[in-house]
């Protein structure tokens, strides 16, 4: 099951699972020291989305969806290794275009993923970058 929330709605357990998850992933399975925690996902329009394991209730995969001017972006996508190749992740980002109310979605994609969002309607929208020591590609879905 999908759960969504704003931060004010996040309960203290959910919220150490999302950050604790995110870390993981990014700060040590991908050896990036950035500040994964921002002020966007305080944002009173910031959603959290997420999903848990059955079994004890541990954050398996998450994202959070940003209100940008006349578009949302999709952003901090993951998944517990775990977790992994049981399309959390698509199921995920279904719901965010769902919510995003028809607007345009953009997401900055690392890059090797790049042909696993196209099959998610996302298209290639600008030329690839380097973020923290890792390629990414710009992508859109409209």
């Amino acid at each position: 099951m999908i759960r969504v929330a704003r931060f004010a709605e996040l309960d203290g357990r959910t919220l150490f699972g999302l950050l604790r998850l995110r870390q993981d992933v990014f700060v040590v399975e991908q050896d990036c020291a950035y500040p994964d925690i921002d002020e966007r996902d305080v944002e009173p329009a910031t959603l959290h989305l997420w999903m848990e394991d059955g079994a004890d209730g541990a954050v398996v995969a998450c994202l959070r969806l940003l209100d940008d001017v006349g578009e949302a972006r999709i952003g901090r996508v993951c998944t517990a290794r775990s977790a992994r190749r049981q399309g959390l992740a698509a199921d995920l980002i279904g719901r965010a275009i769902e919510l995003a109310s028809g607007r345009p979605v953009v997401i900055a994609a690392q890059a090797h993923l790049a042909d696993w969002y196209a099959t998610l309607g996302f298209e290639v929208c600008g030329p690839e970058f380097v973020e923290d020591g890792i390629p990414h590609a710009p992508m859109r879905r409209t």
